[in-house]
Formats: C-alpha cells, structure tokens, sequence
C-alpha cells in the first residue's frame, strides 16, 4: 500500500459516537484505525455492549478488523487491530433494554473506562465505539456513554447524517456535550452520497454553523464494501489532518438563491 501524506492524528482514548444508530460509526471507526496503521501506531476496539448479534457470529469489533486488514491480509506488516467487547446481548435494543431483557449484566461506565485505560497502557490509540448515540442508556440507572467519556476525560468524535434532518441531531449532541464538559473531536459525516443532493451540500457549511463544531471528515456511502487493501489505502482521503488523514473540508461560503437555499 503506498503511503500517502497526512497528520499523525489522535493518540491515547477517543469515543466514537454519533446521533443515532446506522449511520456508519463503524466503518467510521476502522477509517480511523486505518489512519493510525499507516503511521505505525497501534490501535485497539472496544465495543463496551454488542447488541443484536448471536454468540457466534461477528460484531462490530470483527468488522474494524475486518476492513482494515487484521483478519485477511496476513501478509501485511503490522501494528494490527485488536479489539474487546465487555458484553453482548442478542436483541437489537439499546444496550439497558437488551441487558434487562437477557437476564445479563448490564454495563457500567466505570468498567468501560478501567477497560479503556487498560488498553491504552498496550496501546497507541483505543477507540471506544458505542451504541446508538451518546446519551442511549447502558443500564437501568441512565448511565450512558457521556458518563464513561466524563470518566475517561476523552474527546469524543461524533458520527452523523449528511441529508435532512441531520441539523438538529447534531445540535442536539453537540449541546450535550458542552452541557457536560466533554471534549469533541469533531463531526465526522458517515454514508456520503457519492451525488449529494441540496440538502446534503448545504450541511456541509450549516454542521459547522449550527453545532459549533468542525466537519472533520466524510466517509462515502458503500464505504464498507470496500476490501481490506482499499479501504486501507482510501481512509486517509475521508479524513482529516486532526484524525491522520489529508481530507479537507470545503470552504465555506453564503447559500446562493441559485441553490434554492437562503443567503
């Protein structure tokens, strides 16, 4: 794979999160493990609570080291991918529910972030990737991902939608977190259109405006069909210089009435 110049990126414990459920957090989670490969650092996954998957079947640890190489390209040099799950429920529901409907234990902040620590004295990066978006509760007491991140003093970088109706999620998080004193790494759009459509464009200025936050990154729709060697070699280009990457946002400019937006 050549190599293709960027930043280092982060170090230590980030929190991938975002504003709600399959909007691409894990494919956004292996372009950032992938950025970090490529700089020779060592990564680790933790996905505190797997929900709606079997006992055998893989999750979405699996799938980090899946596209970025770990499980089908023995041949590469390393550092790989490791990863942990604290606990799996086989319901697709928020992690509190699909705890309490198992029978299983449910997971606390303060075991995501003594495992989270753990790793990062192994590990250059761990990547703390949740369920949902950040305030869906672990347990039946409310505890949710903001509270293992409060714990960790870790940034956390939000994953979100492109089109309509992604404004107001992304507020929405962004507020939480300012409200609880959490570091954000910055907004990252998971499942870009490769045709993007008004609303879609008109977001890429509007995420900034609204949520006081950068765009920090945009991750192609299909992404995650990608093979190994690839998405590898792609994931420097959907990120930016802050997450190891060379993507640059596009520079913002006033709506043109042209567009069918407002000045």
């Amino acid at each position: 794979m050549p190599e293709v110049p960027g930043g280092e990126g982060v170090r230590g414990v980030l929190v991938v999160s975002g504003t709600g459920t399959g909007i691409g957090k894990t494919v956004v989670t292996a372009a950032v493990a992938a950025c970090a490969l490529r700089t020779g650092r060592s990564v680790a996954v933790l996905k505190p609570a797997q929900t709606g998957v079997g006992a055998d079947e893989p999750g979405d640890v699996a799938r980090v080291r899946q596209l970025t190489g770990a499980d089908s390209l023995p041949g590469l040099p390393g550092p790989w991918v490791t990863g942990t799950e604290l606990a799996r429920y086989p319901d697709p529901l928020a992690p509190a529910t699909a705890a309490e409907r198992s029978g299983r234990p449910a997971v606390r902040p303060g075991q995501i972030a003594e495992a989270a620590e753990k790793l990062a004295v192994t590990h250059d990066l761990v990547l703390v990737e949740g369920a949902g978006g950040l305030l869906v509760r672990f347990d039946a007491a409310g505890a949710t991902l903001a509270d293992a991140a409060r714990l960790l003093a870790a940034p956390v970088l939000v994953v979100t939608e492109p089109g309509l109706g992604t404004l107001n999620v992304t507020e929405l998080t962004a507020e939480a977190l300012r409200t609880r004193r959490i570091d954000c790494a910055g907004l990252v759009i998971g499942r870009m259109p490769a045709r993007p459509d008004l609303a879609t464009r008109c977001n890429l200025t509007d995420l900034p405006r609204t949520s006081g936050l950068p765009v920090v990154g945009t991750v192609p729709d299909g992404a995650g069909a990608l093979g190994p060697e690839d998405f590898r070699s792609a994931a420097p280009g959907w990120l930016a210089t802050e997450l190891g990457g060379v993507w640059r946002a596009p520079r913002e400019r006033a709506h043109s009435p042209a567009d069918g937006s407002r000045a």
